[in-house]
C-alpha cells in the first residue's frame, strides 16, 4: 500500500492529544517570561531600575550590574527547571537561531557548580560563517556576536521534558555590521520614536517618547502529518507543486468563520496554551477563507516585541502541531486553486501620555496632530513604495501577491470615503498664500464622522495593501512565512525620514512670522497634493487599477529579484544611512542575501519538480499507459471493432501526449537551470531563475502532470490528493 492510502486508512485510527484547558489563561499568561514584576522578586533595587530603565529608556546596563541581574535570572530559572540557557536571535535565514549552554562549570580546583554571569547574559560569540553575510563575512572571518536586547524580556522554552532560558538578542558581525532582523527594527524604532516626539511636541510638550505598535495577524494551513510526508514537495518547499483542484475548495464560502473542526480546535488550545505561557497576547482564532486554513491574531505590542512573539508563535505552532500528527504550513501558497496566506501587519504609533496618534479626537488640536501623522505615513508610503514593495519581496509571496485573493504588488493607501472627503477639504481650504483668517480651518470637525467611519468599516477594501482601518494602517501584503521586522523596519524608517522633513518645513515657516498651526495646516496641504496619487478606494484586483496606476507613475514590480533593485537604490541608502539603519555596505550585502534566498528557493522547487516527475509521476501514468494499450490489444484480437475501443484510445492518447510533454519540458527546466548555474552575478542568476526557469517551466509542467492526475487510475496514484489533504483529517 502506498504513503497516500496508508494516510488515508491511518485516519480513522487518530486520537486527539490530552489537552488541559482548566486553567485560566490569565493564571499561566507569563508565567514562563521574566518580567519586571518577576524581576522584582530576583532582583536587587539597584539591579531592578537598572533593568527598567533599559526597557524603559533604552539606556545601557552597567556590566557589574548585569552580573547581579544574570544571577537573579539564574535562580528564576533554576525554579523552574532549567540547566541551560541560549542566545536567542534572528538572523538572515528568516528563521530562529539558538546554540545552548548549560549553567554547569567547574571551578580551578575540579568543584562543580552552577553559573552565569553578567558577561554570558550579555554577550557571546556564535560562529558568523554558516550564517548568510551577502558577503561582509569571508568564511574564515567567522566571529560574530549576540548582544542582549533587553526591550524583550528572557523567556523558559519548554520542548519535551527539557526547558531552555532564552535571552533575545542582536546579531552583528565582528566590525560590528548588522547580520540579522532586530538591530535594524531596534535602531528604525530609535529614529521613529525621536523624529515622533519632536513633531509631537507641537502640540503636546509632556511628550517624552513614541513607541510604534503592532499586531499582526498569522494565517496558515493545517494537514495530517501521514499526508504530508506522504507529499516529497511539502516536505521539500513548503509548497504542492504540483496537484489538481478538487472538485470542492472555497467556492462554497462556508469555510470562513465556519465550526473549527475538532482535531484543530484541540492542536489551537495546545499552541495557545504554550504561547501564553511565553507572554504572547493571542486574542483570536478563526477558521480562514480556504478549507484547511485558519489564522490567529494578539493584542497590539510594542513592535520589537511583537516581531520576536511572532517570530517564536511560528516555532512553537510547528513544534505543538508535530505533537498532534499534524503538520502547519505557513507557506504563502501551498496549495494552488484556492487562497494563499498572509500575515497582515497593524502598524500605529502610541505616546507616552497614551494617546494614538492614528486616532482622530474630539478637539480641533488633537484632529491636527492626528491628521499630522496621518498625512505623513500616507506621504512617507508615497515616496518610498518601491523600498516598501521591496521589504515584502520573497520567492513564497511572488505565488501570493496580484493572485485575485491577495493586495497586488501596486503599493497603494486606502483611506475610506470620510476621510477622503477631509483630505479633500483640507486641500481645497488652505490657499497658497496664508492669512490669518485660514485659522478657520483647523475647526474641521474628523471626530464627527468616526461613528460613520466605525459603522462603515474602512477595512471592506480587503485588495489594497496599505489600509487605515480606524486608528491604525493594515500593511496586508506582508507573507505569512516573512519575519515582521524587515517590513516594520522600512515602515518605521520611512516614517521617521518622512516626520524629520515635516518638522524641518514647519519650522521654516514659523521662522518666517507664521503662526504654528497655520504652518502645520500649509505643510500638510502639500503633502496631500504630493501624495494624492497613491490614494486608490477601488478594486486593486483589477485589471483596470493596473492600469491606472501605470498612468499614476506608481510602481508595479511583480517579481522578487527585481523588486529587490530598490534596496540599492541611490534613494534607499541616502534614507538608511541619514537615520543610521544600513550602511551602504550593509544594504548590499542584504540585497545580495535576498536574491541569493530567492534562487535557491526556486532552484529547490525546481528540483523537487523534476524528481516528483521522473520518480513518482510518469512511472505511475507509464503502467497506466501499458495498461490501456494491453486493454486495446486484447479487445482487438477479440475481434471487436475499433468503435469498441475509441474511449480508451482516446484516453490512451492524452495521456501518452501528457507524458511526452512533461518529460521533455522536465528536460529543458534542467537544461536551464544549467545554464543558469553558470551566471556569475547573484542579480542576473535570480531573474534568470524566475523568467527562464521559473515563469518558462512550471505552470506548464503543472498543467500536463495535474491532467495526468485526472487521467490515471487513482489507485495507482501515489501522492495525496487536493480533496485528501484540505478535507480529511
Amino acid at each position: 500500500m502506498s504513503l497516500r492510502f496508508n494516510a488515508i486508512h491511518g485516519l480513522s485510527s487518530k486520537s486527539d492529544v490530552l489537552v488541559d484547558g482548566a486553567a485560566k489563561i490569565t493564571a499561566i499568561f507569563n508565567s514562563n517570561v521574566f518580567t519586571l514584576k518577576t524581576a522584582r522578586e530576583f532582583l536587587s533595587d539597584e539591579a531592578y531600575k537598572s533593568l527598567q530603565s533599559s526597557i524603559k529608556a533604552g539606556h545601557k546596563i552597567d556590566r557589574a550590574v548585569a552580573n547581579q541581574i544574570a544571577t537573579g535570572i539564574r535562580a528564576w530559572a533554576e525554579a523552574k527547571g532549567v540547566s541551560h540557557f541560549t542566545h536567542w536571535f534572528q538572523p538572515l535565514t528568516g528563521t530562529t537561531a539558538e546554540k545552548h549552554d548549560s549553567f554547569f562549570t567547574l571551578k580551578g580546583d575540579g568543584t562543580p557548580i552552577e553559573q552565569f554571569e553578567g558577561d554570558a547574559l550579555v554577550q557571546q560569540e556564535p560562529d558568523a560563517s554558516s550564517f548568510p553575510s551577502g558577503g561582509l563575512r569571508a568564511t574564515f572571518e567567522a566571529r560574530g556576536y549576540t548582544a542582549w536586547d533587553p526591550s524583550s524580556p528572557p523567556f523558559i522554552m519548554e520542548i519535551g521534558q527539557g526547558k531552555t532560558l532564552c535571552i533575545p538578542t542582536i546579531f552583528v558581525s565582528y566590525t560590528g555590521e548588522s547580520l540579522d532582523y532586530k538591530a535594524p527594527l531596534l535602531k528604525a524604532l530609535d529614529a521613529l520614536n525621536k523624529a515622533a516626539v519632536d513633531v509631537c511636541n507641537y502640540f503636546d510638550k509632556n511628550v517624552s517618547r513614541v513607541t510604534a505598535t503592532l499586531g499582526w495577524e498569522q494565517e496558515y494551513f493545517v494537514i495530517d502529518e501521514a499526508m504530508f510526508n506522504a507529499r516529497p514537495d511539502l516536505v521539500m518547499t513548503g509548497r504542492t507543486v504540483y496537484g489538481h483542484t478538487s472538485a470542492k475548495n472555497q467556492q462554497l464560502e462556508d469555510h470562513y468563520f465556519g465550526s473549527i473542526p475538532e482535531r484543530i480546535y484541540t492542536y489551537m488550545r495546545d499552541f495557545e496554551t504554550e504561547s501564553y505561557k511565553l507572554g504572547i497576547p493571542l486574542r483570536t482564532r478563526h477558521n480562514e477563507v480556504a478549507p484547511a486554513q485558519f489564522e490567529c491574531a494578539p493584542i497590539f505590542e510594542e513592535v520589537s516585541v511583537a516581531v520576536d512573539h511572532n517570530s517564536l508563535l511560528m516555532d512553537v505552532m510547528d513544534r505543538v502541531a508535530r505533537r498532534h500528527n499534524l503538520r502547519v504550513l505557513l507557506h504563502e501558497k501551498p496549495f494552488a486553486g484556492i487562497n494563499g496566506s498572509g500575515k497582515h501587519n497593524n502598524w500605529s504609533m502610541a505616546t507616552d501620555t497614551g494617546v494614538n496618534l492614528l486616532a482622530p479626537g474630539k478637539t480641533p488640536k488633537t484632529n491636527l496632530m492626528f491628521l499630522t501623522f496621518f498625512v505623513n505615513t500616507i506621504k512617507a508610503v508615497h515616496d518610498y513604495a518601491d523600498i516598501l514593495r521591496a521589504s515584502i519581496a520573497s520567492a513564497p509571496n511572488d505565488h501570493r501577491l496580484g493572485a485575485n485573493e491577495a493586495p497586488p504588488a501596486i503599493i497603494s493607501v486606502f483611506i475610506g470615503q470620510y476621510l477622503s472627503k477631509v483630505l479633500q477639504d483640507v486641500k481645497e481650504r488652505v490657499s497658497d498664500k496664508m492669512d490669518e483668517t485660514d485659522e478657520s480651518m483647523l475647526k474641521i470637525d474628523i471626530h464627527k464622522s468616526i461613528p460613520e467611519l466605525l459603522m462603515d468599516n474602512t477595512d471592506r477594501n480587503r485588495t489594497s495593501p496599505f489600509a487605515f482601518t480606524g486608528n491604525k494602517f493594515e500593511f496586508r501584503a506582508v507573507g505569512s512565512t516573512a519575519n515582521c521586522a524587515n517590513p516594520m523596519t522600512v515602515l518605521n524608517t520611512i516614517m521617521a525620514d518622512t516626520l524629520k522633513q515635516f518638522k524641518k518645513e514647519v519650522d521654516a515657516l514659523i521662522e518666517k512670522g507664521e503662526k504654528k498651526e497655520i504652518a502645520i495646516m500649509h505643510v500638510i496641504r502639500q503633502y496631500i497634493v504630493a501624495s494624492e496619487k497613491v490614494l486608490f478606494e477601488g478594486d486593486g484586483y483589477s485589471e483596470a487599477w493596473a492600469k491606472e496606476a501605470e498612468k499614476r507613475g506608481l510602481p508595479n514590480v511583480k517579481t522578487t529579484p527585481l523588486a529587490l533593485d530598490a534596496m540599492v537604490t541611490e534613494k534607499a541608502k541616502k534614507l538608511f544611512e541619514s537615520n543610521n539603519i544600513y550602511s551602504h555596505s550593509e544594504l548590499e550585502a542584504r540585497h545580495e542575501i535576498e536574491l541569493e534566498k530567492y534562487i535557491k528557493k526556486v532552484q529547490i522547487e525546481s528540483r523537487i519538480m523534476g524528481e516528483l516527475a521522473t520518480s513518482h509521476v510518469l512511472p505511475t501514468a507509464i503502467r497506466y499507459q501499458n495498461l490501456l494499450a494491453n486493454n486495446i490489444r486484447g479487445l482487438k484480437e477479440a475481434g471487436l471493432s475499433d468503435a469498441a475501443f475509441a474511449n480508451q484510445k482516446q484516453i490512451l492518447e492524452k495521456i501518452s501526449e501528457h507524458i511526452n510533454k512533461t518529460s521533455d519540458l522536465v528536460e529543458k527546466m534542467i537544461e536551464a537551470r544549467k545554464v543558469c548555474n553558470n551566471m556569475e552575478s547573484t542579480r542576473t542568476k535570480a531573474i534568470a531563475y524566475q523568467s527562464q526557469v521559473k515563469d518558462a517551466f512550471f505552470d506548464d509542467i503543472r498543467y500536463h502532470v495535474d491532467k495526468l492526475e485526472l487521467l490515471v487510475d487513482d489507485r495507482e496514484w501515489y501522492l495525496p490528493k487536493y480533496r485528501e489533504m484540505l478535507f480529511l483529517r
